[in-house]
């Protein structure tokens, strides 16, 4: 995971988040940002289960070939607490777009399957800047496809329940599946959000507040997304899915935030563009911490938290 800055800011952390950040600082690992593409993503996959709870075993962990249009076959992850004809939730992992992969969100993924009564297909889409926008929207929006017409029959499970999920910029990616799932006539029960970006620029308050001295600091964001993004493209609502010209009718929302993270102004902003378009809504808010605290299980009770409620809207959506 990113590491911290040289001195964490008084930023109204609980104890136990100042102390992650504190034995961050004191390991003296370099930012992300300061690394070559290949550096960070090696260094994320060996840190992103330091805090993480371990993998729990389940009776289904498989690797699936998700065919994409152009031929490809996109990796992906199956994970299932039975062998039962479950509801599945697509899963989009964060990290900018840039790094990230089935490695560094097994663990959370274990978590969403044990507890949510569902399957969870976790994506490898491509990254940046080998494969820049929209390459990670067209392969998040090709799986779903593929799940809804063709993936319940190939796996054995019911995607006539079908839900579309991330963290960060999985988040986003998943944001933006429920609205093209929307215009495509593709029912879903669910878009489950962890800290989504939804706007085109970081110029929020929590932008300025939390710009530095926390994991996601505004020179990491930025060299995500000069990887990812042209400036000219950064007002497609496929990126900054806010922008979107209609909200009406996507899928019902839960939103999980954490209150010391820049992106959460953005994450409550589209929570509330949701509602006033008519979109059940949920929104979560964790006091004290920070972005990327879902995978700090080990140390970070708001962590355990927020996994048994996202699992908890997952029970009901499919239930419904």
């Amino acid at each position: 995971m990113p590491s911290a800055a040289s001195q964490t800011p008084e930023y109204g952390l609980t104890p136990t988040m100042r102390d992650v950040l504190d034995r961050m600082r004191r390991a003296g690992r370099p930012s992300l940002h300061t690394m070559s593409v290949g550096e960070a993503r090696e260094a994320y996959r060996l840190g992103a289960e330091i805090l993480d709870l371990p993998r729990v075993p389940l009776a289904r962990i498989e690797e699936v070939r998700i065919p994409a249009p152009d031929g490809r076959g996109m990796p992906a992850r199956l994970y299932a607490a039975s062998r039962d004809r479950l509801p599945v939730l697509l899963y989009l992992h964060g990290g900018g777009f840039t790094i990230g992969g089935l490695e560094t969100h097994d663990s959370l993924c274990r978590q969403l399957a044990l507890q949510g009564g569902a399957a969870v297909l976790s994506l490898d889409y491509r990254l940046a800047p080998e494969h820049r926008f929209p390459a990670a929207v067209d392969d998040a929006w090709d799986a779903l496809q593929w799940l809804a017409r063709d993936g319940g029959t190939a796996l054995g499970l019911d995607a006539t329940r079908l839900a579309v999920g991330g963290d960060s910029a999985g988040g986003t990616l998943s944001a933006v599946c429920a609205l093209m799932a929307r215009d495509a006539g593709l029912p879903l029960a669910l878009q489950l959000l962890f800290y989504p970006g939804t706007a085109a620029r970081q110029d929020s308050d929590s932008h300025r507040r939390y710009a530095e001295g926390v994991l996601l600091a505004r020179p990491l964001i930025d060299w995500f997304f000069g990887h990812y993004i042209a400036p000219e493209h950064r007002e497609d609502w496929r990126f900054a899915p806010l922008l979107a010209p209609d909200h009406a009718g996507v899928a019902p929302t839960w939103i999980g935030l954490a209150e010391c993270d820049p992106l959460v102004d953005e994450g409550i902003a589209y929570g509330d563009v949701l509602r006033a378009a008519g979109v059940p809504v949920q929104l979560e808010l964790w006091r004290g911490v920070v972005h990327d605290f879902i995978k700090m299980g080990r140390a970070v009770p708001e962590a355990r938290q927020a996994h048994a409620a996202a699992a908890r809207a997952l029970q009901e959506a499919f239930a419904s």
